[in-house]
């Protein structure tokens, strides 16, 4: 069974399905009263769920009428690679992995297969070194393999 975070997540992103664009606005008080939970308990899944990592920017306004508006991100594929990249810098904590991880798998950019392959790669059991090292192999690893993702796309749209 879903935890509240998962449910709050899903119902947000089913909102975003109905929708014509990419940018949603939500009452926060009105889904904590659907949900029968605390406001701070919509901020954490907006906090935690839908950030840059994960491809959404969200915008709050607080007061009597105040909104939370959340924009799903669009990509160029080849330019949401290299700024993943960029992102991931020298080193990347395993949620922040994970995040981007699942993010390339919404997108469709790799497979759940693939997405659960470069998960084992990177997952903090397998790296069995000490922080701060950890953090900085699986930035390596994980550039690396999306580096793979971009020369194959590459090869793919050139006919090879």
């Amino acid at each position: 069974m879903a935890n509240l975070t998962d449910m709050i997540e899903e119902f947000i992103k089913e909102c975003f399905k109905d929708l014509p664009g990419d940018i949603l606005e939500i009452q926060r008080n009105a889904i904590a009263n659907q949900f029968q939970c605390a406001p701070s308990q919509i901020n954490y899944v907006l906090t935690t769920r839908f950030n840059m990592e994960r491809g959404y920017f969200v915008e709050s306004r607080r007061g009597g009428g105040g909104y939370i508006r959340i924009k799903k991100l669009k990509i160029r594929e080849d330019e949401f690679l290299r700024d993943i990249i960029e992102y991931i810098g020298d080193s990347i904590s395993n949620r922040e992995a994970r995040d981007i991880i699942e993010r390339l798998w919404e997108e469709k950019i790799i497979t759940s297969r693939e997405a659960s392959i470069i998960n084992a790669a990177i997952n903090r059991h397998n790296l069995s070194i000490k922080l701060p090292e950890r953090d900085m192999l699986r930035a390596r690893i994980l550039k690396a393999m999306i580096s793979v993702i971009m020369d194959f796309e590459a090869r793919k749209k050139g006919g090879d």
